[in-house]
């Protein structure tokens, strides 16, 4: 929903931080913090406030904390004062257990108050990590950010950048004078920079786009892990053929979302990290009126096969969903792990023990579909039955097993495929055979791997029938970390 303090016929493209909070804010709902304290050690440069905003509001009448920084005062940079301020409305958030959302803007520590400055940061990320996986926290970065004012965000749930914005740990300047690499901020750390590298999970045009699109992950969110995310009422999809997206052709390309589409209310995705790992799709959605997220395989890049990236943001995406209470549907369509030199090197295996570390440690509702096919250690990693999936199903079509048949029976069957008059008809024909004994959705349902099969028309109802019966789960009474991988 648009709050009602700013439109975007009202306001330019850059805010000032109490404009970015009123942008995010209900109209009227803001209560500053420590608004009345000044900077400490700056003499007669001293500023009320020392460089940040901090305040209590509401989104949709749902109380939370947030604060902006003020780059006009001495870069945003950050001194004791300053950082007294963000801590306090952490802790404060963690009191009145509520989400927490600041928009980001600093120079980083505050040459001025030396390791001063540096104990404030490190206050800060002991704040930020005691909420973790606690209440939501949502960074949102505005402008250039450096040193601490990117760390920081890195330890929160979701980071948000606007197209004008940059982070990194040392700025342009000090990269020439180290290495005499000639760098600008957007090459450095722009945007562009942080969604590649999974940094940044959503990008906005500018400040007023950025605080709308918080807005609109707050209302998928809880106030906190111990509460559950605002039920709406259902809306059916645009569309209610799912498999009219998928080719018959196990080979042929497809764009996952348009099938999860066609399963959530309204047809509506909030995806996340869409330019990181994109042979994984991780979007929040609502199915039947209930906040979901949707963790899919996406045969339109790298044909849905997992790499390091893709297992690495799979799982953090899982904790996050875990963490606060979300449901988890599970699209699956894969023919494996990619292999090769490169990503053996690259650590797959820890990379891939994160997923399936993530998925079986998660005790919020687990749904899994097998659209094409799955294969290998990817079925289980993707939230496989026997990996605690609350239920597995898959449409009559599906492929499910150790490899695809041309692989098995070139293994399996060598001898007899090279000893054959005519060995490319003799690998189809063992091949077929392979298949129709051993990857079909029946065979994997007669052995257990599957609890049903289902028509494409009847999955939607299917999935929000299971999530009703699956409402109220019990859910262990531990510690949770949102750690960031």
């Amino acid at each position: 929903m648009t709050p009602l303090a700013l439109d975007s016929s009202q306001v330019e493209e850059r805010l000032g931080p109490l404009q970015r909070l009123e942008a995010l804010c209900d109209h009227g709902s803001i209560q500053p913090v420590r608004g009345a304290v000044r900077s400490r050690r700056m003499g007669d440069r001293a500023s009320a406030g020392d460089g940040v905003v901090g305040a209590t509001g509401t989104v949709d009448g749902r109380p939370l904390a947030c604060f902006a920084q003020d780059p006009s005062y001495l870069g945003g940079s950050l001194g004791e004062v300053h950082a007294d301020t963000i801590c306090a409305v952490l802790e404060h958030a963690g009191r009145a257990r509520i989400p927490v959302v600041g928009f980001i803007e600093s120079a980083g520590a505050r040459l001025q108050e030396g390791v001063a400055a540096l104990g404030g940061y490190a206050r800060i990320f002991r704040a930020h990590t005691a909420l973790s996986g606690q209440v939501p926290q949502i960074s949102v970065i505005c402008g250039a950010s450096a040193g601490g004012g990117s760390y920081a965000p890195a330890l929160t749930d979701i980071v948000v950048m606007t197209k004008r914005a940059s982070m990194f740990l040392t700025g342009p300047g000090v990269v020439q004078e180290v290495t005499g690499e000639q760098v600008d901020g957007a090459k450095l750390g722009g945007h562009r920079v942080h969604e590649r590298n999974g940094v940044c999970q959503l990008v906005a045009e500018n400040d007023l786009d950025a605080a709308w699109l918080v807005r609109d992950l707050i209302d998928y969110l809880p106030q906190n892990a111990a509460e559950r995310p605002v039920r709406w009422p259902a809306v059916d999809p645009f569309a209610s053929v799912p498999d009219a997206a998928v080719p018959d052709s196990d080979r042929a390309v497809y764009d996952v979302r348009d099938v999860a589409r066609t399963l959530v209310d309204g047809g509506r995705l909030l995806e996340l990290n869409g330019r990181w790992g994109r042979n994984v799709v991780t979007a929040f959605a609502r199915l039947d009126g209930r906040s979901v997220g949707i963790v899919a395989n996406q045969p339109k890049y790298l044909g849905g096969a997992l790499n390091s990236d893709a297992a690495a943001k799979a799982a953090r995406f899982v904790n996050t969903c875990d963490a606060y209470g979300l449901p988890l549907v599970v699209l699956v369509d894969t023919p494996g792990f990619l292999p090769g030199v490169k990503q053996e090197a690259g650590g797959i295996i820890r990379h891939g023990a994160k997923l399936v570390h993530a998925f079986a440690a998660a005790s919020v509702p687990r749904l899994t579909l097998v659209m094409r096919k799955a294969y290998g250690g990817a079925f289980i990693a993707m939230n496989g039955r026997d990996l605690g999936a609350d239920l597995a199903l898959a449409w009559p079509s599906a492929q499910i097993g150790v490899m695809g048949a041309t692989q098995a029976v070139n293994l399996v069957n060598r001898r007899d495929i090279a000893a054959a008059d005519d060995p490319e008809l003799a690998r189809t024909e063992l091949a077929d055979r392979y298949a129709a004994e051993h990857l079909t959705a029946e065979s994997a349902a007669a052995e257990g791997v599957i609890d049903e099969i289902v028509e494409p028309v009847a999955t939607r109802a299917r999935l929000a029938g299971a999530l009703r019966t699956l409402a109220n789960p019990e859910r262990p009474a531990r510690p949770a970390r949102n750690i960031p991988l």
